[in-house]
């Protein structure tokens, strides 16, 4: 669990992030909140290989950002950091020996 200077400090790293991935229609079910295996797993080695993403919500997505980022993070064991307006940012360690650390 981040607090919120961690959570602060994240978010201004992010500033500067550009999107990754984009959440639509075809990433996300129409009528409930479930990802694609092949968006979970892609979203999962981008994580493992950067630990801090950004992630745009398309305008035809079913769902908000709030939504659709608190659950991307239950199924990612992730933190979602913030949403701000259609953006996502999610964040968790990497266990990665060559991946560079974002240091609190």
């Amino acid at each position: 669990m981040l607090n919120s200077k961690q959570r602060s400090n994240l978010r201004a790293i992010a500033s500067t992030l550009e999107p990754v991935f984009q959440l639509g229609k075809a990433s996300v079910g129409e009528e409930s909140e479930e990802f694609t295996e092949a968006f979970l797993s892609s979203v999962n080695d981008a994580l493992e290989a950067r630990e801090l993403i950004k992630l745009t919500v398309l305008k035809n997505a079913a769902f908000s950002a709030r939504e659709l980022g608190d659950e991307l993070a239950a199924k990612l064991s992730a933190e979602c950091v913030a949403t701000i307006g259609r953006k996502i940012i999610l964040y968790r360690y990497s266990n990665k020996k060559n991946v560079k650390h974002i240091e609190f």
